[in-house]
């Protein structure tokens, strides 16, 4: 049990990464990539700003009790002016105890004001790096857009695409239809000539009718031709004899209507 839950772990994820490489798209992970990175640096930022602004409190405490101090001294030596060596002797015992803090305050002021300094070149490197992401990031962007719309308008033409592919079984299903629809009215046409199907509607011609208006169609025709020669020889007469279907000097012979009348009566 424990091999097979393996394996269907293992298809589950591997299912799963396809999925998700088929649903990712680069320009929106450069996108996300780039925020995670302004969010970095507006920390750092923010980082600069509180070291900077706990430097200038310790700056400020280190005026204020430079000031305590010269005041103290200031008053010591105005007791030992006046005889008073008790109270400047106090006087200066307590600028000694702020000395004292002054000291702490400058060390701590010098690390704070190491830390800014680093923070600071930190935040303009920080920078720096943003900005050439987000050069490099619009630049590959813009052409994996380009190579996106270069590859949908080779697939259109080439008709691998699935717009273009439903098309081209949409125009092969309507020549196929096509096809076989004139192919059933051409058999439908060669049945009805043959007479292997009647014609419901009473319009169609039997065998006989048929070919009476085959022959009459070439008696047409060789009276055309009669005409057509006699109007090439000339005269009057011999046109009007070939409109008539006779011909000139031959009396006894038959006119072409009567002979292929003659040849059907054989038949």
């Amino acid at each position: 049990m424990s091999g097979v839950m393996k394996r269907m772990g293992m298809i589950f994820r591997a299912k799963a990464n396809k999925a998700l490489d088929r649903a990712e798209d680069p320009r929106e992970t450069l996108d996300y990539s780039y925020q995670k990175q302004l969010e970095l640096l507006q920390k750092v930022r923010r980082g600069v700003a509180d070291v900077a602004t706990s430097r200038k409190r310790l700056e400020l405490q280190l005026n204020q009790l430079q000031g305590q101090s010269a005041k103290l001294e200031d008053q010591g030596r105005k007791a030992l002016a006046l005889g008073r060596e008790d109270l400047a002797r106090e006087a200066l015992s307590r600028r000694a105890s702020l000395q004292q803090q002054v000291s702490d305050l400058e060390v701590q002021h010098q690390t704070l004001q190491g830390e800014e300094e680093k923070l600071t070149l930190a935040a303009q490197r920080l920078q720096a790096k943003v900005d050439a992401f987000r050069t490099k990031k619009e630049t590959i962007k813009a052409t994996y857009t380009a190579a996106q719309a270069q590859t949908r308008i080779a697939e259109s033409f080439s008709g691998i695409s699935e717009e273009m592919s439903d098309v081209g079984l949409a125009i092969q299903r309507a020549e196929d239809k096509t096809a076989q629809l004139q192919a059933r009215a051409g058999a439908i046409d060669e049945l009805l000539a043959s007479g292997a199907l009647d014609d419901q509607s009473g319009l169609a011609k039997d065998d006989i009718q048929a070919e009476l208006d085959r022959l009459s169609g070439g008696t047409d025709v060789e009276l055309e031709l009669q005409r057509m020669k006699a109007e090439l020889a000339g005269g009057p007469s011999a046109q009007q004899q070939a409109i008539e279907g006779g011909a000139p000097g031959a009396a006894g012979q038959q006119s072409p209507q009567t002979q292929t009348q003659h040849r059907f009566d054989k038949q």
